[in-house]
């Protein structure tokens, strides 16, 4: 079985963003490389936590939920603090705890630049 790869997941929410197209086109192939069938399977996970949506066979589109939460992991620093996190206190965690702890370490970005507490 393969295993989640978190970091992997947001380079390919940010290869999926870079798009000049609102859809995602990744075909399946009978025979598909290690590669192949890792990215097939991270799609496959983001689609089952709404960050995606699959449009047929191979066409995916970002959903609002996926803008979210590339904004609330674009930052290298924040996503580092989050990773740490994770892996300080044991290093499992869903996507939905590392998205919230990711929102929180940028809350507390946001308020040490503007004295706001959100």
């Amino acid at each position: 079985m393969m295993k989640r790869d978190y970091d992997y997941l947001r380079e390919l929410m940010f290869e999926i963003e870079e798009k000049e197209s609102h859809q995602y086109i990744f075909p399946l192939l009978m025979s598909q490389s290690r590669e192949e069938q890792k990215k097939h399977h991270h799609l496959s996970l983001l689609c089952d936590k709404g960050f995606l949506e699959q449009l047929n066979d191979h066409v995916y589109r970002m959903t609002s939920a996926g803008h979210d939460f590339i904004e609330s992991v674009r930052d290298g620093g924040i996503w580092e603090k989050t990773k740490v996190a994770v892996a300080e206190t044991g290093g499992n965690a869903s996507i939905e705890l590392i998205n919230r702890l990711a929102q929180g370490y940028l809350k507390k970005k946001i308020a040490e630049h503007t004295g706001l507490e959100l």
